[in-house]
């Protein structure tokens, strides 16, 4: 007499009669409420497509099928964009007859391709009115192409100056904010500090002004900001830690050198002990240095020789006003200079490129003179018809941008500057930022519009698109990927 086999054997036997699919078993259960076995559905879901990183999921890969009615849970679910690489989706499927039949899990692979990845998020600050700030936040391709992201322009209460790759900062000129970047290019408010509360004040005890240009150190551990001292003509740094974990920042101290010299973000050499920054206030020639202390404090360097580094020799009747720094990963330091006559103090002529050298203690020597220095053709011969400086992540580029628009020239270390680019566009340039994937941003505040260009030593050109439209745009920030 053949016995009718029952139980586990049956779920058994039908398990062995399905056809082959992607799919893993996870059972809730194996017996019904009258005794009877469950049984577990079959999932058929084929391995999706490739896609290209930063691609939402959708139904063309969430669309798994089962052999009975039910509910999927997807997870990654439905919106979310991956990172390149092999990833792997997940399902939990849940028949609507959960008394008959189990549920169960299954999970395929997909690859997603670098391709068109995300290369950069790029953030430009804009000021609608002056009790709005928004920010403009574009994901860029590796192709240098921006498609804004899901929700901006964004409401903040700081204009967006600095980040270090995982926080961005801004400030009001009073408080400094913190914000994380999620992974599909939104940020989110982290932190904040009143910043002003540290800085000078007035007899009647009210805050002088800043913070102002804020700006990292190379590993981006340390923020420092321009602040208004000593009865409120002088100028300082502030020194914050940045919270590695939160973007939180914890006041560290203020230089003890408070001067009206100090009026430019600072620029760090490669080893981070140096920073620098140039200026000619009331034509006085200054090219100042900063030692980065152990606790993240900045203290003023006594520069040799005298107080700052020998100006470039100039022409007859003329002398140089220093203004801007921008230092590559070694220890050279750019400089952009204009010949002002000795009498008058008017500029004579555009902006010259000094290249200065750091030694071991910070100070700065230089062979620069008007017989080998380059000329900014997109600077004038008129004041502030320089407005920004930015030197590429690889340090062999060096962007100069002014009144006339925005030129890139050979960066070379030691050897001199040589030139490269007309400009790339005359439209007049306030700021600059690179990403790692040899794209130049600018932004145009008087035409409301943000510039990108594939720029590498041998080759330029204009991004597909640019330039696009910013409403005011006041800061420009890039986040490389």
């Amino acid at each position: 007499m053949r016995r009718r086999l029952s139980g586990p054997f049956v779920l058994i036997a039908i398990a062995a009669l399905l056809p082959a699919t992607s799919f893993l078993i996870s059972c809730s259960g194996m017996s019904g409420a009258n005794g009877a076995a469950k049984v577990t559905p079959a999932i058929t879901w084929p391995p999706p497509a490739p896609i290209a990183a930063r691609t939402p999921l959708g139904t063309a890969q969430l669309d798994a099928t089962a052999t009975v009615p039910g509910t999927f849970v997807y997870n990654p679910s439905a919106g979310t964009m991956l990172t390149s690489g092999t990833q792997t989706l997940s399902v939990s499927f849940i028949p609507a007859n959960t008394a008959a039949y189990n549920s169960v899990s299954a999970s395929v692979p997909i690859t997603v391709d670098q391709t068109n990845s995300t290369s950069a998020f790029v953030y430009a600050s804009s000021s609608p009115s002056s009790n709005n700030i928004e920010v403009f936040a574009y994901s860029a391709a590796s192709d240098g192409t921006l498609t804004p992201v899901a929700g901006s322009p964004f409401s903040s209460p700081v204009s967006l100056e600095a980040s270090n790759g995982k926080f961005l900062f801004g400030t009001n000129g009073v408080d400094i904010t913190s914000f994380s970047v999620v992974a599909d290019g939104t940020i989110q408010q982290v932190s904040s500090i009143d910043a002003q509360q540290f800085n000078g004040k007035t007899l009647s005890g009210s805050p002088c002004g800043g913070p102002t240009n804020l700006v990292l150190d190379r590993p981006g551990a340390n923020l420092y900001d321009l602040d208004v001292y000593s009865d409120c003509a002088n100028n300082a740094y502030q020194s914050f830690n940045v919270d590695s974990s939160t973007g939180g920042l914890t006041y560290l101290g203020v230089t003890s050198t408070t001067t009206p010299i100090f009026e430019v973000p600072l620029t760090f050499l490669g080893s981070n002990l140096f920073a620098y920054g140039a200026s000619c206030y009331h034509w006085l020639q200054e090219i100042y240095g900063l030692a980065r202390n152990n606790d993240g404090t900045l203290t003023a360097l006594p520069l040799s020789p005298g107080i700052d580094p020998a100006m470039p020799a100039s022409a007859s009747g003329q002398i140089y006003c220093p203004y801007l720094a921008a230092a590559d990963a070694s220890n050279h330091v750019a400089v952009p200079v204009q010949p002002v006559d000795n009498s008058s103090l008017q500029p004579v002529g555009p902006y010259q490129l000094a290249l200065y050298t750091a030694d071991n203690a910070g100070n700065l020597t230089t062979t620069s003179s008007n017989l080998n220095m380059l000329t900014a053709s997109v600077t004038s011969g008129s004041s502030n018809s320089l407005t920004a400086i930015s030197l590429s992540p690889s340090g062999n580029l060096l962007a100069v941008a002014g009144a006339g628009g925005l030129q890139v020239f050979h960066f070379n270390g030691a050897s001199p500057i040589t030139a490269y680019t007309g400009p790339l566009t005359t439209v007049p340039v306030d700021q600059l930022s690179w990403d790692n994937a040899n794209h130049l941003y600018a932004i145009s505040q008087s035409k409301g519009q943000l510039f990108v260009f594939t720029v590498t030593p041998s080759t330029n050109s204009a991004v597909s698109g640019s330039p696009y439209s910013v409403a005011n745009p006041a800061n420009l920030v890039v986040v490389s990927q």
